[in-house]
């Protein structure tokens, strides 16, 4: 495990690891270091510790000395010119008026650098900017685009508490944040209640969220039913901070109960006293051995007369039950089901009769012959040439050939 010092370039900026070689190096301590971008003046704010290389970016540089009154002056030098830096450059944006806020300016030790950071809604093209801010400051232009949280960071303010933000004080970097904490923290789910500046999540919420999962893995929910000094309760509400429950019991009168004085390890957190753990939701509750003077959980007063946590079944196979006798089922009428796809079969109905088969036609006699009978309709000839092209009759005097031509 290499022997490292955590160094920083700006106000609660961002912390990164040196190599201090053979110099002695204390917390607060100004030096000169070799970056990717040059020569830099940090400052030390952890002391020489010995870290995994796991958490290492290769290669370690190396410190380069302890910064002198020099070098402290140089870079008061730098801090100058970075004011004027900032109004070079509002002065070119209003000029080529890019849709961009200007943030923040910062100049290498060396001064062959200068880094502008700015905000803006969507993409920028700023190629001719850096031109002119090459020419008039006569160094290396680099414009970086941030966030809003950054933004927070540079900028600065207050929250809601009355002190100073996180970002600007203490923080390095940021952790994420979902609206899962804010509900595990009972919070009412309106992002505008506990929105910081600059219209994120508040950083704070993650500092407790730690605290209030592992309370809600020792205390019941609101509605659960439990067995105090009162007798047999339901739970109003909840003090996580304080472990202080309010109950309710059976005749509608409220206490205030100390969770500490209960034993409450492996009921259901949610339903309480008599749940079987038959539901998905059900989850037993860990005992917390601080908890003192636990009263037990039986109790003899009997069912419980609550509606919130009525005892749940066991899950588990249906029993089978006998089929009722045919004598039981008279009258009886039974619906459709309702899933189709399941439906009884239907009842066959009664053989009806076979028809009798039609008598045969009689042999048509060949028209031209004495006693031959014409068609008394032309019913009997549209339906048997129905959905076919009808033939063409017979000429007076012709035979006829059923509309076949014969050469």
């Amino acid at each position: 495990m290499p022997l490292v010092v955590g160094v920083t370039f700006r106000r609660v900026g961002k912390v990164y690891f040196f190599d201090p070689g053979e110099l002695s190096l204390n917390e607060g301590e100004l030096v000169l270091v070799e970056t990717a971008r040059g020569t830099e003046f940090g400052e030390v704010v952890q002391p020489p510790r010995m870290v995994a290389e796991e958490e290492l970016v290769a290669p370690l540089k190396r410190i380069i000395r302890i910064a002198t009154e020099a070098d402290v002056s140089r870079e008061a030098s730098n801090r100058e010119k970075e004011k004027q830096a900032i109004e070079v450059c509002e002065q070119k944006i209003v000029e080529h008026k890019l849709p961009m806020k200007l943030l923040d300016c910062e100049y290498s030790f060396d001064s062959s650098v200068a880094t502008f950071s700015f905000s803006a809604e969507a993409r920028v093209d700023f190629r001719e900017l850096v031109k002119d801010l090459a020419n008039v400051l006569k160094c290396k232009v680099q414009l970086h685009q941030i966030g809003v949280r950054d933004e927070a960071k540079l900028v600065g303010g207050y929250g809601n508490c009355g002190r100073s933000l996180c970002c600007a004080s203490f923080l390095s970097t940021f952790e994420p944040i979902s609206m899962k904490m804010a509900k595990d923290q009972s919070l009412f789910l309106n992002p505008a209640k506990f929105s910081g500046v600059c219209g994120k999540l508040m950083c704070c919420l993650r500092y407790e969220h730690e605290f209030y999962r592992d309370s809600q893995k020792r205390l019941p929910s609101v509605g659960a039913i439990i067995e105090c000094e009162h007798g047999r309760c339901k739970i109003c509400d909840v003090n996580i901070v304080s472990d202080m429950l309010t109950v309710e019991n059976l005749e509608g009168q409220h206490f205030q109960v100390n969770a500490r004085k209960l034993q409450l390890g492996g009921l259901c957190r949610k339903h309480g006293a008599g749940c079987c753990m038959g539901e998905k939701n059900c989850s037993p509750l860990v005992a917390n051995e601080d908890y003192v003077e636990a009263v037990p959980v039986e109790s003899d007063q009997g069912p419980m007369d609550f509606e919130v946590a009525k005892p749940r079944e066991p899950a588990g196979p249906t029993p089978e039950r006998e089929p009722k006798s045919d004598a039981s089922l008279r009258g009886v009428r039974f619906r459709e089901p309702r899933n189709k796809t399941q439906q009884r079969p239907p009842a066959q109905a009664p053989p009806r009769p076979a028809p009798e088969p039609a008598p045969k036609p009689e042999a048509a006699q060949p028209a031209g012959e004495e006693g031959a009978e014409k068609p008394k309709s032309s019913r009997s000839r549209r339906g048997r040439y129905r959905g076919r092209r009808r033939p063409n009759r017979p000429a007076e005097g012709q035979p006829d050939t059923g509309g076949a031509s014969g050469s």
